[in-house]
């Protein structure tokens, strides 16, 4: 074998060792484990089951190692979080839940959240649990827990979640039906939780190697070193959570109705149209969004209808007073939410005594309105244009027509005497549709 075919044998060898040598760190590189992180902050709504099914399926598009839900929520919609526990559920991906940052919560809601995740996980000095369902109580009542039916319904959804995820379902009922809280170490110790992790890279670092049983099988975790990047909420999403708030949609309702009476009532302006026909639709899709009283929402609906009666039926007040009550109790009641933080029923029942306080002060605008219009006389009728000046468009011989505050009637002069066209008249009387006048520059007549 000559020279030359020693140099190409030795140049086949080396050539796929050097490749080698030069792939290996890239090919390290690109084995970083990704993991997309999801905040659950505040009120759990209809824009936030969005966001996380969002986020779900983009971290299957892009073959993520995993899904970090960090919670920190005091309650929620139920819908919504029924929403967002079939996206957990249907999840090729594993999805870790994590009570952070220290000091967060996850209750009512966000302990069904917690507790459906393939990794659960907590914060030190976090909490999870208070998740009795409650209904709005009366005025001057604390808050009550739901009927015996909406308790044991979510009880046994909790239970069924629990044992789906092999967490104690004894345990996860009596969140629901004894309204059981617990820390983190006592969530640790009861295997409600699978780690406690004082931030996200310990809790990656934790869970590599843990098995997760997702839709698409048993699945074990590679999240040691990964590299985290966060969803955050798009546009639509944000707009969705804003509206679909109880307290929120109420608002805009509200500002819709008393904008379009405010507007009926002095036409010409548009702006309270538009910007309470914006509202009213914007507040009704809120009021879609969520679980709602149909009794409560009838007697909104007749609150509308009394306040509309009274402004163009005016009856001192009496249809307005009826209106207010109605709207007061029909918002106080409409939102049937069972997971919503106690806290916010009490703060929901400030807007619903605010929006009396703002109708009774419509209300009394228009009465006092009205009683002040009566006190004038009446501009229409025989004596209206009495002693008012008019000027002659055509030549009154003796009948033609004059022009009369922006008005052309039909005129007859007085006595017969002819009146020029250009003249000025001062109307005498009315009789019919026909006035009489005499003229103003010609003093004969």
């Amino acid at each position: 074998m000559n020279i030359r075919n020693w140099a190409y044998l030795v140049i086949l060898f080396f050539l796929p060792c050097l490749w080698l040598c030069c792939a290996n760190p890239s090919s390290a590189a690109a084995e970083q484990p990704i993991v997309y992180s999801i905040n659950v902050d505040d009120t759990v709504t209809a824009g936030t089951a969005r966001h996380i099914q969002r986020g779900l399926e983009l971290a299957e598009k892009n073959h993520a190692d995993a899904v970090v839900i960090l919670i920190n929520t005091p309650g929620g919609l139920v819908t919504a979080t029924l929403d967002i526990l079939q996206a957990m559920s249907a999840s090729n991906v594993p999805v870790i839940t994590y009570v952070n940052p220290q000091g967060a919560i996850a209750a009512s809601a966000g302990v069904f959240i917690l507790i459906n995740g393939h990794i659960a996980a907590m914060s030190p000095g976090t909490t999870c649990g208070a998740a009795m369902p409650v209904i709005m109580p009366a005025p001057g009542e604390a808050t009550q827990a739901a009927d015996q039916k909406t308790i044991n319904f979510l009880a046994g959804h909790m239970k069924s979640i629990a044992g789906e995820r092999g967490r104690p379902a004894d345990l996860a009922e009596k969140f629901v039906t004894e309204n059981l809280t617990l820390d983190n170490n006592e969530a640790l110790d009861k295997g409600v939780v699978d780690f406690n992790a004082a931030n996200l890279n310990e809790l990656l670092d934790k869970t590599q190697g843990a098995a997760a049983r997702t839709n698409a099988g048993s699945i074990s975790l590679n999240t040691s070193g990964a590299s985290v990047t966060n969803i955050p909420m798009n546009l639509s999403e944000q707009v969705i959570t804003i509206v679909s708030n109880p307290t929120t949609a109420m608002i805009l309702l509200m500002l819709g109705i008393y904008g379009l009476i405010i507007g009926f009532y002095s036409p010409g302006f548009f702006l309270p149209e538009i910007l309470g026909s914006i509202s009213l639709i914007l507040g009704l899709a809120g009021m879609g969004l969520f679980q709602g009283n149909l009794a409560a929402g009838l007697l909104i609906l007749l609150g509308i209808g009394l306040l509309i009666a009274e402004f163009f039926t005016p009856t001192y007040g009496v249809l307005g007073v009826g209106g207010v009550i109605s709207l007061v109790l029909g918002i106080l009641f409409f939102p049937a939410e069972p997971l919503m933080p106690s806290g916010w029923f009490s703060m929901f029942k400030v807007l619903a005594f605010g929006t009396g306080i703002v109708g009774a002060v419509f209300v009394s605008i228009v009465v006092l309105g009205i009683s002040r219009i009566r006190r004038f006389k009446p501009v229409h009728g025989e004596a209206e244009f009495v002693n008012e000046q008019g000027v002659a468009i055509s030549e009154l011989n003796p009948d033609g027509q004059i022009r009369i505050k922006g008005e052309m009637w039909k005129a007859t002069s007085k006595n017969g005497h002819t009146i020029h066209e250009g003249e000025k008249v001062i109307v005498l009387e009315r009789q019919g549709l026909t006035l009489i006048v005499k003229s103003l520059d010609n003093k004969d007549t």
